[in-house]
């Protein structure tokens, strides 16, 4: 198996890193960018969670609103919760 292009690449990356930070530093860098990733993660985690709790927080009158504008769509609400409802109205407007 031959070494392709962007091995080689990877590999003088590699060469570069350790000769500018030197050994002790490689395991900091790694560190380091082990935390970014994972509040990056959780940052975006709470944002989809943020969202699921909006949606389940609207007024009375917000829920009537987007029932009349899903049977306005001839879609079928009954038995289906407000999260379901909603995303049955964002396939059919990205439809059109």
């Amino acid at each position: 198996m031959a070494i392709t292009g962007y091995e080689w690449i990877v590999i003088i990356l590699l060469v570069i890193a350790l000769l500018i930070f030197g050994p002790s530093k490689i395991p900091e860098l790694a560190k380091a960018l082990g935390r970014a990733r994972r509040e990056f993660e959780k940052a975006t985690q709470g944002y989809y969670n943020e969202e699921k709790v909006r949606k389940s927080e609207l007024s009375s009158s917000e829920r009537e609103r987007i029932i009349e504008l899903a049977k306005s769509l001839g879609i079928k609400t009954e038995g289906k919760t407000i999260d379901e409802i909603l995303d049955e109205i964002k396939e059919r407007t990205k439809k059109k």
